[in-house]
């Protein structure tokens, strides 16, 4: 078996937060990790200096333009967060928002290591960064700080309820990009999402920041350890009997009725890495409503279950089994939970991670 990359040994908490659930989609076709065929830029290094940089994109239908590297930077969502402190900018953050968990700040690829070649305090980075708001920050709150540049891992971000409409901020200097793989509408959804879409949304965001060569480090290495864990996932499911015809459930949340991960999604890609048929397969989108007959009509081998601040793994145990219909699958008979974090399950840099610990999992509960 191959050796697993190295893990995370310290998380540290931008708070305690609670969270909401979605998902969403990059422009691009699948199968490459290049930034979007709507996106260029041009960086230019001299001794060690950007010496010339320009940045221009079709941000789910929104042209952003920038001549040069954003240095002030706000990030809602804590897929943004993560890519830009595994791009090794971590020390341009001047706040965030809206964080769905702990970020780790030992693992290479988290901290930054891997992209600037030299061990990164990410604690220390982040300590002094504030947070603006458990979900949604005030526009007042993002404009105090006075930054240049506002990512948002939801295109609801820019909504006038939030923090205001995108040209509105870009008239007041400020540049606005969404996560490419959350786009909503065509033609900028992307689905099915795929690892090549999370690979080239870093890819864009490395051009966008100014790093395109540290993207490319974070990349190259996010693909060692997708097709490390892929053969490890393959090994378990391989031990496992009838693990070629094991079923999932993916719960994220709602209790009437049940948030599910559907077949063009992140948990679909991550499903698919494990060699775990999605029952929910056939509903299109990334996240869809199910109801529990139908789930527990399927009888899933393993229930995946979201965790989050707003509805822990634990808590979902305990709905499950209080389940008058649930209770009776034999998942929850014997308890074939699967848990993944939040953060996890929206595109980034989480996302392989994922992949290894879904099948450490399935090997430590053994066979069906």
């Amino acid at each position: 078996m191959r050796q697993r990359p190295a893990h995370l040994l310290l998380v540290l908490p931008l708070a305690s937060l609670a969270l909401v659930a979605c998902d969403a989609p990059v422009p691009g076709e699948p199968g490459s990790a290049e930034a979007s065929p709507s996106a260029s830029s041009s960086v230019v290094i001299d001794d060690g200096e950007t010496t010339g940089y320009s940045f221009a994109s079709d941000n789910c239908g929104f042209e952003v333009t920038r001549t040069t590297p954003p240095e002030r930077i706000v990030t809602i969502k804590s897929t943004m967060t993560d890519v830009v402190a595994a791009l090794g900018a971590a020390d341009r953050l001047v706040g965030v928002a809206y964080q769905d968990g702990e970020i780790s700040v030992e693992d290479p690829v988290a901290s930054g290591e891997v992209a600037l070649g030299a061990e990164q305090d990410l604690a220390a980075t982040l300590a002094d960064v504030p947070v603006l708001a458990d979900r949604w920050p005030s526009q007042e709150s993002v404009l105090d700080l006075e930054p240049d540049l506002v990512m948002a891992g939801w295109e609801t971000t820019f909504l006038p309820d939030y923090i205001g409409h995108r040209d509105e901020l870009e008239d007041l200097g400020i540049t606005t990009f969404v996560a490419p793989v959350a786009c909503t509408e065509p033609p900028y959804l992307v689905e099915p999402v795929r690892f090549e879409d999370v690979f080239a949304q870093i890819t864009e965001i490395g051009a966008l920041l100014g790093l395109p060569e540290e993207a490319g480090r974070v990349v190259g290495e996010l693909r060692d350890q997708l097709a490390a864990g892929e053969v490890h996932a393959a090994e378990v499911n391989d031990s496992l009997p009838g693990g070629d015809e094991a079923t999932a459930l993916w719960w994220s949340s709602g209790i009437d009725v049940p948030y599910v991960g559907a077949g063009e999604g992140v948990p679909q890609m991550l499903l698919d890495s494990v060699g775990l048929t999605n029952i929910a397969e056939e509903l299109l989108g990334g996240w869809s409503p199910l109801s529990w007959e139908a789930a527990a009509e399927a009888d899933p081998t393993y229930i995946v279950l979201v965790d989050a601040a707003w509805n822990t793994a634990e808590d979902k145990k305990a709905q499950l089994a209080a389940n008058p219909v649930m209770a009776q699958t034999s998942a929850v008979q014997n308890e074939r939970y699967l848990v993944v974090p939040f953060a996890a399950t929206e595109a980034g840099v989480r996302n392989v991670e994922a992949v290894w610990t879904l099948a450490d999992q399935r090997a430590e509960l053994g066979a069906p």
